[in-house]
């Protein structure tokens, strides 16, 4: 015969058995036994206890113990003892299950790393299909048993039953053998995370997608990016403050105020032409903006534009485009232009031809239903009267900068920008030397000033004085502007 202490002893160490935490059982309560009369008795020092029960956390009485009959406390003794040995064989069934599904999971990990081991297949999604559960799925089941029947032999265990996988997006990829497959289940990439024309990278055996690949651009055009800022400054320019002022509002400030152009309501340029002379700061303006902003800076050459095969110099342009707003916010400076945006004509050569497809793809970009706000572009031309209308319309090319000849004060100010640096005499008078040098661009100053440090180290001097900046100038206004007669070679008439 059981008593209450022992009773109570039991249900103490029953509490205190270890169960699964995960999983819910549902148990009987206590209160399914008949109601027991309550008895005026005590237990002297027994208390309410506090024990956790298995059936939900009710609290255990000894008082109640207590005045429970022997048949009674048997009873329930046998359904704890039940209840004991129906749990433990469930928490031993889950931890074998637990176990199980441990073992799946490494054996799966190690599948996908052995499946993800280079080289990849190359591939391009052509299509992202969304499956509808009310469309005939017996049509999907079918290709899927297709495509596991073809290339489940190589990774038996490797492959998810449609019927576990969410309803979702499959996808149709091209191989770069000239396949195409379809895939009713993408693989480890998401298919919310794949468009159109993205690369992917494909097991070889399975085509199941392993990893997206970046963007391939042509290797020419990832050259022309500057990687290194330059180091020339607004500073570093003399006689060109209304130049810089407008470059500065429509490439500069857009970039860095663009809440400014929001709140006014105005879209900001796309784009900058600026046209001049040889030699009067264009490329040097362009290398400016480029340190002052932290942009990304593409540098492109006209004549680099102008290839050999149909649709090469276009792919180019369009590569560029893409590589700027990938890399956004970016600017874009295509030096003579000209060399593409001459105006278009009859012409039955193949070469011309290309040229004004290149330059159709160029409007593309400037102006098209893919333009991108956070790339600008500069251009410079020595030639803006042979541009074609296209390009300087509004909407491309907005803001035309002419950069002319500088006038005295400039050239004044433009060598002492390029002797600031030199070990100048303080007799050196440069507003005196600014009127000898009529004519003169900005790149012929800074020669001029070269030639003066020279002249200087061939005398052997430390210093540099007025008389070598005057033989520097009179050195580089020497240049002749037309062929002797004697370099000119006589042709023969066509006969």
């Amino acid at each position: 015969m059981s008593s209450p202490r022992s009773l109570a002893r039991l249900i103490g160490k029953w509490s205190a058995c270890e169960i699964f935490p995960v999983f819910e059982v549902k148990t009987l309560p206590f209160s399914f036994l008949p109601p027991v009369p309550i008895q005026k008795r005590s237990l002297s020092g027994a208390r309410k206890m506090n024990v956790e029960n298995i059936f939900g956390g009710e609290e255990v009485n000894v008082h109640e113990i207590e005045r429970l009959s022997n048949p009674e406390i048997r009873t329930r003794i046998s359904l704890i003892d039940t209840e004991i040995k129906i749990l433990k064989n469930e928490h031993t069934r889950l931890k074998n299950e637990y176990k199980s599904l441990q073992e799946k999971i490494k054996d799966n990990v190690e599948k996908i790393h052995l499946n993800k081991m280079l080289p990849y297949l190359v591939a391009n999604v052509v299509e992202s299909l969304d499956l509808d559960e009310e469309e005939d799925e017996q049509e999907i089941k079918d290709e899927y048993d297709l495509y596991e029947n073809n290339f489940k032999g190589n990774h038996e265990e490797g492959f998810r039953d449609i019927d576990d996988e969410k309803r979702g997006k499959c996808m149709v990829i091209k191989t770069s053998t000239r396949q195409t497959i379809f895939l009713p289940v993408p693989g480890l990439i998401e298919a919310s995370e794949l468009k159109p024309g993205d690369l992917v990278g494909v097991n070889k055996d399975s085509y199941l997608i392993i990893d997206k690949l970046p963007p391939e651009y042509d290797n020419r055009v990832k050259a022309m990016e500057v990687i290194e800022k330059p180091s020339e400054d607004y500073s570093d320019i003399g006689g060109l403050d209304k130049q810089i002022e407008d470059l500065v509002e429509a490439i500069v400030l857009p970039m860095l105020h663009k809440e400014k152009f929001e709140k006014i309501g105005i879209k900001p340029p796309k784009g900058v032409l600026m046209h001049g002379p040889p030699g009067t700061g264009k490329t040097l303006l362009a290398r400016a903006c480029a340190s002052q902003t932290n942009a990304t800076f593409l540098k492109l050459a006209g004549p680099q534009l102008v290839q050999m095969f149909i649709g090469d110099g276009a792919k180019m342009v369009r590569d560029a485009f893409n590589l700027a707003k990938e890399k956004a916010p970016a600017i874009i400076f295509i030096d003579e232009l000209d060399a593409i945006g001459t105006k278009r004509f009859d012409s039955e050569l193949s070469g011309d031809r290309e040229v004004q497809r290149t330059m159709l793809e160029l409007l593309n970009q400037l102006d098209g239903f893919s333009t991108d706000d956070t790339v600008k572009v500069i251009a410079a031309t020595n030639r803006p009267d042979t541009l074609d209308p296209a390009l300087l319309r509004s909407g491309r090319l907005d803001r035309k900068i002419e950069l002319p000849h500088p006038n005295e004060e400039s050239r004044a100010r433009i060598l002492q920008i390029h002797s600031r640096k030199m070990n100048v005499h303080k007799d050196v008078n440069f507003e005196e030397l600014a009127r000898s040098t009529d004519d003169f661009n900005g790149a012929q100053l800074k020669a001029v000033c070269v030639e003066a440090g020279m002249i200087a180290l061939r005398r052997g001097a430390t210093e540099i004085d007025h008389e070598d900046f005057v033989e520097g100038i009179t050195s580089n206004g020497n240049i002749p502007t037309e062929l002797p007669a004697c370099y000119v070679l006589p042709f023969p008439p066509r006969g």
